[in-house]
């Protein structure tokens, strides 16, 4: 299996920009919420390379622990850094680009697990007393192919507590060697079944969403509420996904929030799942794919209360609740396609807390 480049550090790949920003927009708002409340935290990157590429670039390791100190005052408990790296050469070097960054708050620390990553998270699983859970913990899977992950583990770490994963899909790379013989194993662990083989003979986009979609229903029968997936293209062509698996919608709907703050950079772009060619992050955003889902989901469904309107968007589109009310829910009262109940609000084209809603 592709282990990466032989180099300790190499250089910043420049569709790897995209996933960083959203990492960043995602974790100032997740420390500081969850921290609290939360008497201990802990961010858990498994596949966590040098710490930095060859141009000076900060990684995924230096990322989160620059976020963290910009929010550490906000986190009444502790937060705890996992950093996996296999290689001895990139975990050495990553201990040496955190020990020349500014010193860390006194609420946080941080291990280097010379490991791989099913090694390590199994063996914190069995360590764990019986009948606790993990810590609240967010977990970003960026691995070299997708050997290292299997959804037995995705499952055990999903049930142990309020566990999210930001994973990096390689559809290309699984697309190239799924016909491997030596591959097929990899596959199968990765998706905790043999359906993957069901899409072998199918081709072009209806093979992508078949890999995709069985990969989203797996993450969901592992024990996760919400499943989101974003791709990042370049010039018209998918380079990966990111699926997003969580227990909460309010941690969907933060997540959709910093898909869409990254704007369009160089010939990359994010794109919604469902809608190819809903382009993340533009200044005109063409929000008539919300409004039909809508429709299709509440006309005719009688009064329907704003929270529940909320975590339908949070958690079955690829929109954010900060997209539902001006730039949807006005135009459509307008139109005289919603109707709401005036004992519910006090002035017209709002929508607070306890407003319900008719669809027409």
């Amino acid at each position: 299996m592709r282990k990466g480049p032989p180099e300790t550090t190499w250089p910043l790949d420049p569709h790897t920009r995209g996933k960083h920003e959203v990492l960043k927009q995602y974790l100032s708002k997740w420390f500081p919420i969850l921290g609290s409340f939360s008497r201990k935290i802990a961010f858990v990157d498994g596949f966590a390379g040098p710490g930095q590429y060859s141009g000076g670039e900060s990684g995924s390791p230096i990322i989160a622990l620059d976020a963290f100190r910009q929010h550490a005052a906000r986190v009444k408990g502790k937060a705890v850094f996992l950093f996996i790296e296999e290689k001895p050469d990139r975990a050495s070097h990553l201990r040496k680009v955190i020990e020349s960054q500014p010193p860390l708050p006194a609420n946080c620390s941080y291990e280097i697990a010379t490991s791989d990553f099913e090694g390590k998270m199994t063996a914190i699983l069995h360590s764990l007393p019986f009948g606790s859970n993990l810590a609240p913990a967010f977990m970003m899977l960026d691995p070299f192919g997708v050997s290292g992950m299997p959804m037995s583990l995705i499952a055990r770490l999903l049930k142990s507590g309020k566990t999210e994963l930001y994973i990096t899909f390689m559809y290309e790379f699984i697309d190239r060697f799924k016909k491997t013989p030596a591959f097929e194993k990899h596959l199968t662990e990765l998706y905790g079944t043999e359906e993957w083989k069901r899409g072998v003979a199918l081709e072009g986009q209806a093979k992508r969403d078949f890999f995709f979609g069985l990969y989203k229903e797996q993450l969901l029968k592992a024990g996760s509420r919400y499943v989101l997936r974003f791709d990042l293209y370049r010039d018209g062509h998918i380079v990966y996904a990111i699926f997003f698996a969580t227990k909460h919608w309010k941690g969907a709907d933060a997540m959709k929030k910093a898909f869409w703050k990254v704007a369009p950079f160089g010939d990359f772009a994010f794109r919604s799942a469902h809608y190819d060619q809903l382009i993340l992050g533009v200044d005109v955003v063409d929000y008539n794919p919300l409004r039909t889902a809508l429709l299709e989901s509440f006309k005719g469904k009688g009064w329907v209360a704003i929270e529940t309107i909320e975590q339908f968007v949070a958690g079955r589109t690829d929109f954010h609740t900060d997209q539902l009310k001006t730039p949807v829910l006005v135009p459509m009262e307008d139109d005289g396609l919603i109707e709401v109940d005036p004992k519910t609000r006090k002035k017209k084209r709002t929508y607070p807390d306890g407003t319900k809603l008719r669809f027409l």
